[in-house]
Order: C-alpha cells, then sequence, then structure tokens
C-alpha cells in the first residue's frame, strides 16, 4: 500500500512539475517583451508585469514539491552523501517529521484566512490597468502547503520503506 502511495504522489508530483515548468520560458519571453517596450518604446506594460509575476508565482509554488520529488532542496551534503541506504532514510525520516510535515501544516493553517479575505473581496491587482484574480494567486500558499504535505509523505513513506524492509530499494534513496 506504501508502494502505491509513493508511486500516486510521485506520479502527481512530476505531472505538475512538467506542466509548470514550460511556464518558466513564456515568463522569459514576457519579460523581454516588458524590457524592449520599456527601454525602447517608452511603454509601461502593467498587465504583461504582473503576467510576470503570476507566473513567477505559479512556477514557484507549485515547483517546491517538485523539488522536493528530485531531491533538488537545500541539504547540507557534507555528512549524508558518506551514510549508507539507511542512515540516510533515518535522516530523511526524521527531516520530515520534525520540519517539513508540521511546516507544511502550518503553512496551510495560517493561510487560510488569508486566502479566505482575498476571495471575499474577489481581489484583484492595486496597480491601474492591473490584473484581477489576485485572490487566484493567493490560493496556491495553502494548495503549494497541501502538495508539499502529500509529497513529504511519500518522502516520508519511501524512507519508512528503506528502514523497515531493506530488500525493498525505493527509488532514489
Amino acid at each position: 500500500m506504501l508502494k502505491t502511495f509513493i508511486a500516486l504522489t510521485d506520479k502527481t508530483t512530476g505531472l505538475i512539475g512538467n506542466l509548470v515548468a514550460p511556464l518558466s520560458f513564456i515568463m522569459m519571453l514576457l519579460t523581454c517583451v516588458v524590457v524592449v517596450a520599456r527601454y525602447s518604446f517608452n511603454l509601461g506594460l502593467t498587465p504583461l508585469v504582473e503576467t510576470v509575476i503570476y507566473l513567477h508565482g505559479i512556477v514557484f509554488m507549485l515547483g517546491i514539491p517538485y523539488a522536493l520529488k528530485e531531491q533538488s532542496h537545500v541539504r547540507v551534503d557534507i555528512i549524508y552523501s558518506r551514510l549508507d541506504m539507511r542512515a540516510r532514510a533515518l535522516i530523511d525520516l526524521l527531516g520530515t517529521l520534525i520540519f517539513l510535515l508540521p511546516l507544511s501544516l502550518f503553512l496551510i493553517w495560517s493561510s487560510l484566512d488569508y486566502v479566505n479575505l482575498s476571495w471575499n473581496m474577489q481581489e484583484g491587482s492595486a496597480e491601474p490597468g492591473g490584473l484581477p484574480g489576485v485572490y487566484l494567486l493567493k490560493t496556491l500558499i495553502p494548495l503549494m502547503a497541501a502538495l508539499l504535505l502529500l509529497q513529504g509523505l511519500s518522502e516520508f513513506s519511501r524512507a519508512l520503506l528503506v528502514i523497515l524492509k531493506p530488500t525493498i530499494i525505493p527509488e532514489r534513496i
């Protein structure tokens, strides 16, 4: 059952990460358009600038769980890389249990009122000509935390399998 949970969570996180990745290229193109418009034609394109900001938020917020899945997060690797598989699994298990899961739960809990207020106001940009839907962008906060929680549980389960059943070697440990 744990292996099924790990596979399903990893697949979902991978799918989200792969869907979000092309947005970085779009963000780069739009930034070039904004710079050329500003410095060549003296045009301020507020909607495009805010689109870049929205894309930036989407890429980072939905990319965080993907980074955890791909082991791209920051880790002090001086000792960790020299340990055997079970010791690394124990560190991953404890780190997830002590830091990642509580942080994810706290982010969900602490952001709900903030996001709810934004939805109730149908919050839009404060800039003249800016984009509506700031409330949608703010919704990414608890969504990111929930996806991070799920991916954290997947990482926890993977580490637990390594510790309890060292003959079963899940990917990446």
